[in-house]
């Protein structure tokens, strides 16, 4: 055991289990008992906290929103990189085109990257179509960017990384990053488009869509089937008639899959037809 870290029972460990399902949706295997003991003790030592239980009874008595803020950001787990499974910004880019062609210059377009980390994702959305079509920039084109984890959703608003993470990309995906010493920006136009935002998607959802994208990859993997089926049944309700769903290579869309077809490798269209509403 590290220095300063606490000793974890099973009674704590399934209350930590219990609280971050009921407040996140996040179902913690076995595999996770050495990361929430990394990662909790730093928080119980900081609090001056004797145990894990001591710790969970302050957040259930009374800890404030920040303290329980600091519990769902300590125990979600963000790995990320630009163009991250890129085949699904080669078919994002021919449904835009498609789009474009069909829609009266300046019209809507949103999409919504749902579970954001800290923003490699959403950049790589806004980077890749700008570049591609720059007459984007006279639509109404928005992108919604969404974690529950404030802590990496404060580093994305940033838009600043380590140069490190452009390894491995084409020279062609570098050019629109600006450089500075050991590391690189999101240039203004390409950040303009996105906005930031607090959300836990077992919980409400304010904004009314419809969109006509939706990024949720690799997220669904910490949520129960139930609850998995849930949020992906709550995306077929926010994407615009045969709107698309990107979603993790190891995922499926279980129960909340009626409202999609498969149409490519982690890509779902939406089956309502576009003559039904407006999109």
């Amino acid at each position: 055991m590290e220095q300063g870290e606490f000793a974890l029972s099973e009674r704590e460990f399934a209350r930590i289990k219990a609280r971050v399902y009921a407040v996140a949706g996040i179902s913690l295997s076995e595999a996770k008992r050495t990361l929430v003991v990394s990662r909790l003790s730093k928080i119980v030592r900081a609090l001056q906290l004797p145990s894990f239980d001591a710790y969970i009874d302050y957040l259930e008595r009374g800890g404030s929103a920040k303290d329980g803020q600091d519990f769902v950001n300590a125990l979600t787990t963000n790995l990320t990189r630009f163009y991250r499974e890129d085949h699904h910004f080669d078919h994002l880019r021919d449904y835009v085109a498609t789009l474009m062609a069909e829609r009266p210059r300046g019209t809507r377009l949103r999409i919504w990257s749902a579970g954001c980390s800290t923003g490699q994702e959403p950049y790589t959305i806004s980077m890749d179509l700008i570049s591609a079509f720059p007459e984007l920039k006279r639509w109404d084109f928005k992108i919604l960017a969404t974690d529950i984890d404030t802590a990496v959703l404060a580093k994305a608003a940033g838009g600043v990384y380590p140069e490190s993470e452009l390894n491995g990309l084409s020279k062609e995906r570098t050019r629109p990053f600006e450089r500075a010493t050991g590391s690189i920006r999101i240039p203004p136009a390409m950040r303009e488009p996105i906005s930031f935002k607090p959300l836990n998607l077992i919980g409400p959802w304010p904004m009314k869509g419809p969109f006509d994208a939706i990024f949720c990859r690799n997220v669904a993997i910490y949520f129960d089937k139930p609850t998995q089926g849930e949020m992906f049944g709550r995306f077929a309700n926010m994407l615009a008639p045969e709107g698309f769903l990107y979603i993790g290579h190891s995922e499926n869309l279980g129960s909340g899959g009626e409202g999609f077809r498969l149409v490519g490798k982690t890509i779902y269209q939406s089956r309502e037809k576009r003559n039904k509403r407006a999109a």
